[in-house]
């Protein structure tokens, strides 16, 4: 799996003319699904973007000493096949994507597992297979890049 961890001041996701997902403070993620991805891959990408420390910790003024669970702060997931594709000269393959079905089932674990090791009312998410529009608001800002097959 992979993961685009930003973090936001606001983010929303629009699908068509309705809003189906907003937060306030929090992370934005976008996360592709490898075809070749297993439990583990989810499991680590869940605990990464749950426990970075990514955030100021406000009594004591540390910098980056506090993640998105210490603070109790929101997560919106969006489903994005993209971040496995590959460039063939000017086309990009996708042929690295879980395909749609099964990357559907995935994904809705994925969610699940974030709910559960945060809290249900603190994550959001698009709509899978949805053309979306997502409006964030960066605060940094701070992007960072998580790979499950690249683990330190």
């Amino acid at each position: 799996m992979r993961a685009v961890i930003q973090r936001v001041t606001k983010a929303s996701v629009t699908v068509g003319e309705e809003i189906v997902g907003s937060i306030g403070r929090g992370l934005c993620v976008l996360v592709g699904i490898h075809r070749d991805d297993k439990d583990d891959d989810m499991e680590y990408i869940v605990r990464k973007i749950l426990n970075l420390r990514l955030f100021d910790c406000e009594g004591n003024g540390k910098k980056w000493d506090k993640s998105v669970k210490d603070l109790d702060l929101e997560v919106i997931s969006i489903s994005q096949f993209t971040l496995f594709g590959q460039l063939k000269g000017n086309k990009v393959d996708f042929h690295n994507s879980m395909g749609p079905n099964e990357a559907g089932a995935f994904y809705a674990r994925f969610l699940e597992a974030l709910k559960k090791a945060h809290k249900l009312e603190r994550i959001q998410d698009g709509k899978f297979a949805a053309y979306m529009s997502v409006n964030i608001e960066n605060d940094g800002p701070v992007t960072i890049n998580l790979d499950s097959k690249n683990r330190e």
